[in-house]
């Protein structure tokens, strides 16, 4: 049985190159071991995707198995948890060499949040959004958001304070989805959110495991197409260990967005840094020194116009 046996020898090599690239990866050679262990077409991996709910297309499937391009947009990332099932692999394979591959790439030590944490993240905050029936902009455009962090004595994220402009793009707005993810191991049942101007707060839902927090903020106006409005929030946190930067995702393109971050002065950093992600899967870029002003003990950065992806501050403790 000639062919059977050569069957055999190459399952036994296929095999063979899958674990050795789940153990060592790369992402996208440990993908392409895993389609070619199955001995699925990528059409038929397409069609098992759509099965899940998830749209990819042919041509994207082949990019990322051939290091083309890498899974970035949280339709994608879902994607790649999806793959792990129907591609029978251990869970969180892919995940993991995705989220090693970023961190070689970027060149900078771990921070904050793993990429894995953030995926987590987002999927749980579609269903909170979905299971208060809030759409992820609430029918407004940001104009202007400028975002005041503090760092406390214990070198932890103390909390926040949010001023936001925004312009209603359709009639009967009268509330907006104020989103707060806290550092790891937080504990966002401790947390409290203040309706600081402008607006008091209404339903509140948390996710202990990932630590993020969402609440609306009520207006005591419904809101035309075409009208501004102005509101302020703060979030009180101090319930993690030691921060080591803060980032804020943008979905689509808007107005101006300012980060200032200001550090007690019984926990001053030696360094400050800013940098930019197109996404939470894609390398760091842009990164900058940031010099800390002495009697203020702030740094800050200013974007005049947001874009689709990720910008933050990080910090280096002696």
């Amino acid at each position: 049985m000639p062919h059977a046996t050569q069957h055999a020898d190459d399952t036994a090599v296929a095999t063979a190159e899958l674990d050795s690239a789940l153990r060592g990866g790369p992402f996208h050679v440990a993908l392409r071991a895993a389609i070619a262990a199955r001995g699925l077409p990528l059409q038929r991996v397409q069609h098992h995707l759509s099965r899940y709910g998830v749209k990819v297309g042919v041509t994207s499937l082949s990019y990322w198995q051939q290091g083309a391009r890498r899974p970035q947009r949280p339709e994608s990332l879902r994607a790649v948890r999806a793959l792990e099932e129907i591609l029978q692999l251990p869970e969180e394979s892919l995940i993991r060499l995705l989220a090693e591959s970023d961190e070689h790439t970027s060149g900078q030590r771990t921070a904050a949040r793993s990429y894995r944490s953030l995926v987590q993240a987002s999927d749980v905050l579609d269903r909170m959004l979905t299971e208060l029936n809030l759409p992820p902009d609430g029918g407004l455009h940001t104009l202007g958001h400028h975002e005041r962090v503090r760092i406390g004595a214990r070198r932890e994220l103390a909390g926040r304070e949010s001023h936001h402009i925004v312009r209603a793009h359709k009639d009967g707005v009268d509330r907006f989805v104020a989103v707060h993810h806290g550092d790891p191991g937080c504990a966002p049942e401790r947390m409290r959110v203040q309706a600081l101007e402008n607006c008091r707060t209404g339903r509140v839902r948390l996710h202990h495991d990932t630590g993020v927090l969402v609440a609306e903020l009520l207006f005591d106006t419904r809101l035309r197409a075409g009208d501004t409005f102005l509101f302020r929030y703060g979030v009180e946190d101090g319930t993690a260990g030691v921060s080591r930067e803060y980032v804020r995702g943008f979905g689509p393109a808007g107005g101006q967005y300012a980060l200032q971050v200001h550090f007690d002065e019984r926990a001053l950093p030696l360094r400050c840094h800013r940098f930019a992600q197109h996404s939470p899967a894609a390398p760091r870029s842009g990164r900058q020194e940031l010099p800390l002003s002495g009697h203020h003990r702030s740094v800050h950065l200013v974007e005049p116009r947001v874009r689709t992806g990720v910008v933050g501050i990080g910090w280096d403790w002696e």
